[in-house]
């Protein structure tokens, strides 16, 4: 007992003395350590008889818990202790100006979500988001797409199987659009509804203006009386708005979704120069977006009236818009981390995106 005593003393006197984590460490491992003092003593137990082994063992380890106790409490208050003298010694001024030679770029395709979602949210849409898997009946059966489409094939969707599952068909996926997140939002809200959704999609495809991870913005309106005219006008202002300019020519042709009914295409008028696009004219034209009157059948399987409600519904590639207005010619480039592209295409904490309040609608 005196020798536990002896012990105990002095790595109480070396703890009370340590100042630094290193110190503590030492203290540790000549107390508890292979070779330790308290380690040497509990191998010395297997040579006494039981009686004296059972008493001297649970002295033994009350000491090594209050040691094991005391060296951790120390660690702890030097720790904090070096923390304190650290924020004192590293103050920040968070009044300074920012430094403008910073490194650091937004991407191009956060800036024009930032812009996109300025320009509806002036018109009064709010935004919604959801998550990135989902399940067959959010992704493709609540959208009218039957079995049979090419969408549900495994060359143009990631699949997510479960082990052991052998139908596809009841796997999760990665969502190919962000129409499940207007699917949730019919089915957890009332009408009135105005909403964007920009978000990440994925799709097996990759070539110069496709890749397996791209971004999607769609929109959605439900109510009791919007119909193809407000479509035309909400999208002919968002693409003077998007591209700044006061005059532009698109036109609007006749297409098919399973998801809207009628469905169409717009396009805007451009002049191709080599592998330069220019927004002007009538030589040729471009595919900007994909839109539609929302399919009765759609509104049905979210639990919506269709004999009360009806509402349209658009969408269009972040990335393409983006390309386009910004000048960029490979769509893979988005996703390379070229940090050398990222600075040329980037934008500084200050680019606001021209489409402010200054000019709302």
């Amino acid at each position: 007992m005196n020798e536990l005593n002896k012990i105990e003393e002095s790595i109480v006197e070396q703890l009370n003395k340590a100042d630094t984590e290193d110190s503590i460490e030492k203290i540790r491992v000549f107390a508890l350590g292979k070779k330790g003092k308290i380690t040497e003593i509990m191998r010395s137990l297997s040579d006494m008889n039981i009686d004296k082994r059972k008493s001297f063992g649970k002295e033994i380890n009350t000491l090594k818990l209050k040691i094991s106790k005391l060296i951790n409490d120390k660690r702890l208050l030097i720790k904090n202790i070096n923390l304190e003298k650290k924020l004192k010694s590293d103050f920040l001024d968070l009044t300074l100006p920012v430094n403008l030679e910073s490194n650091g770029t937004i991407h191009p395709v956060s800036q024009v979500i930032q812009e996109v979602s300025l320009i509806f949210g002036e018109m009064g849409f709010d935004i919604a988001e959801g998550p990135d898997i989902e399940d067959d009946w959010h992704n493709f059966t609540a959208l009218n797409i039957p079995p049979e489409h090419p969408a549900r094939q495994m060359h143009d969707t990631f699949y997510l199987q479960k082990e052991n599952e052998i139908e596809s068909k009841t796997s999760e996926v990665l969502r190919t659009h962000t129409s499940p997140v207007q699917v949730r939002t019919m089915m957890k809200s009332k009408p009135p509804i105005n909403i964007i959704v920009p978000g990440r999609t994925y799709r097996s495809d990759s070539d110069q203006t496709h890749t397996p991870m791209f971004h999607q913005v769609e929109g959605l309106v439900i109510d009791e009386k919007s119909h193809m005219g407000h479509l035309k006008g909400c999208l002919v202002e968002f693409v003077k708005k998007f591209f700044n300019k006061e005059k532009i020519n698109y036109r609007f042709r006749p297409s098919y979704f399973p998801f809207t009914e009628p469905s169409a295409e717009m396009d805007i008028g451009c002049i191709r120069e080599g592998n330069k696009i220019v927004l002007d004219g009538d030589q040729d034209w471009l595919e900007i977006l994909g839109c539609g009157m929302v399919n009765p059948v759609v509104l049905e399987n979210c639990g919506v009236d269709s004999k009360k409600y009806q509402g349209f519904a658009f969408g269009m590639g972040i990335d393409r818009i983006a390309m386009l207005k910004y000048g960029m010619p490979d769509l893979r480039s988005f996703f390379d981390s070229d940090l050398r592209w990222l600075k040329h295409f980037g934008f500084t904490q200050f680019d606001f995106p021209p489409n402010s309040r200054k000019d709302s609608f």
